[in-house]
C-alpha cells in the first residue's frame, strides 16, 4: 500500500484545498487528468505536479507561475519534495502555497513567454458531506 503524501490542490477557478493522496502515480494522474510532469519554479524544495498535455488537451488555463514557467493549463498540485520522491508540504508550506494561488486567474493573452491574467476571486468547493440542510429538515 501506498504511503500517504498532503498535497495541495489546485484546480482552474477554485480555491486551493488540502488532500491526503497515495503517493502513487496512479493517484496523482486522476487528479491532474492525464500523463503528469513536474515542475521545479522555487528554491525551496517544492514541485508543481500538472498534466503534461494539459494545453495540448484543451484544458482551462489555471495558474501563472513566475520564472519563466508560463502558465499551467488544468488542474495541479503541490507537493514537497526529498532527495529522490515527492512527500507531503510542511504546514508552513501549505499555507503559504494556499495565499499565493488562493485568486483564481482569467487568462487575456500572452506577452512573450508571461500570460497576462486578471485575478479573481475563486470559487470554492463544497465538501460531499456538509450538505445544508433545508428548514424542514432542520426540526
Amino acid at each position: 500500500m501506498a504511503e500517504q503524501i498532503n498535497v495541495l490542490v489546485v484546480e482552474p477557478g477554485f480555491a486551493p484545498y488540502e488532500k491526503a493522496i497515495a503517493d502513487d502515480y496512479r493517484e496523482m494522474q486522476k487528479i491532474v487528468g492525464g500523463l503528469i510532469t513536474a515542475i521545479y519554479p522555487y528554491e525551496e524544495p517544492v514541485a508543481i505536479v500538472a498534466n503534461d498535455e494539459g494545453i495540448l488537451l484543451g484544458m482551462d488555463f489555471n495558474r501563472s507561475v513566475e520564472g519563466g514557467y508560463g502558465g499551467i493549463f488544468g488542474p495541479f498540485f503541490v507537493c514537497g519534495l526529498t532527495e529522490d520522491n515527492f512527500c507531503s508540504l510542511t504546514p508552513e508550506q501549505m499555507t503559504r502555497f494556499k495565499q499565493k494561488f488562493h485568486c483564481a486567474e482569467i487568462l487575456l493573452g500572452v506577452r512573450g513567454n508571461e500570460p497576462v491574467t486578471l485575478r479573481v476571486q475563486p470559487k470554492t468547493k463544497s465538501q460531499p458531506n456538509k450538505q445544508k440542510k433545508s428548514p424542514s429538515q432542520e426540526r
